[in-house]
């Protein structure tokens, strides 16, 4: 049985220090810096492999005030640009993100920001493309993205929208995400995450497909999360999405990225 992904991180916190006394409640940090390493048997971005099903090592970093203010970085290898846009450069992703979040309730939480997702060096591109529906043709793949979450107890709703062309995908500004997840707590450091989510991609054709919406799929997935304690946790996902037809994510191989796995 293949567990994918399966994720060991490890995290070091950073936090402002200051004298305690006894009796005496520590102030609150006026931030938090930590970092986090983990490796992963498939990376999945919203369903779709990005190192067609082979493990990635992958880092991050987060700043966080106590105003809501957050900064964040985190790194990944990748094979997607160089198997499905045919760039010669672009092994690996580095994403830049930062916002502002908070509680508009005890139970109801908010946030917005803008991610920015990078391919350094992808030379992955077409020029002088006219506008319309495209079929197999491809821009930058570095993407930038606004971003809105909302949260209610455990269950969570995230709105993206790309600010110029997604992931390379000529004439694709626009294209959404929608994002519906809870977080259950089981007890002895156990979480129970189903998710689902709704991808689209304007302007696409594909395997026949002729109205624009090659690209638009469906993922979902349920996760299983463990907390060992001292910084250390690990995870088991059934991941899936609907894009076996018409063919749209697929890899130089033919792979359908988007298939099923465990």
């Amino acid at each position: 049985m293949k567990f994918s992904p399966l994720k060991i991180a490890a995290s070091l916190a950073i936090l402002a220090t200051s004298a305690t006394f006894a009796q005496t409640k520590a102030p609150e940090p006026d931030y938090t810096l930590s970092y986090n390493v983990g490796a992963v048997s498939d990376y999945r971005f919203r369903g779709i492999s990005q190192t067609s099903f082979k493990p990635a090592l992958q880092v991050g970093v987060d700043f966080v005030h106590k105003s809501g203010f957050y900064l964040g970085a985190f790194g990944s290898n990748v094979d997607w640009v160089k198997q499905v846009n045919g760039a010669t450069k672009g092994s690996y992703e580095i994403d830049l993100y930062g916002g502002f979040k908070g509680n508009v309730t005890k139970d109801i939480g908010f946030d917005v920001g803008l991610i920015t997702y990078q391919y350094p060096g992808n030379n992955s591109g077409v020029a002088n493309v006219p506008k319309g529906i495209v079929a197999g043709q491809y821009s930058n793949a570095n993407t930038n993205e606004l971003y809105l979450g909302l949260s209610y107890n455990v269950v969570s709703f995230k709105y993206s929208r790309s600010m110029g062309d997604f992931l390379g995908n000529v004439r694709s500004g626009g294209s959404q995400y929608f994002d519906f997840s809870a977080n259950f707590d089981l007890g002895n450091g156990f979480t129970l995450t189903p998710h689902i989510g709704r991808q689209t991609v304007p302007n696409q054709n594909f395997g026949g497909s002729v109205d624009g919406k090659a690209a638009n799929y469906t993922d979902y997935a349920l996760t299983l999360g463990k907390d060992f304690g001292n910084g250390f946790s690990g995870s088991a996902a059934l991941i899936g999405t609907n894009t076996r037809k018409p063919g749209f994510y697929r890899d130089s191989n033919g792979k359908d990225l988007g298939r099923s796995n465990l």
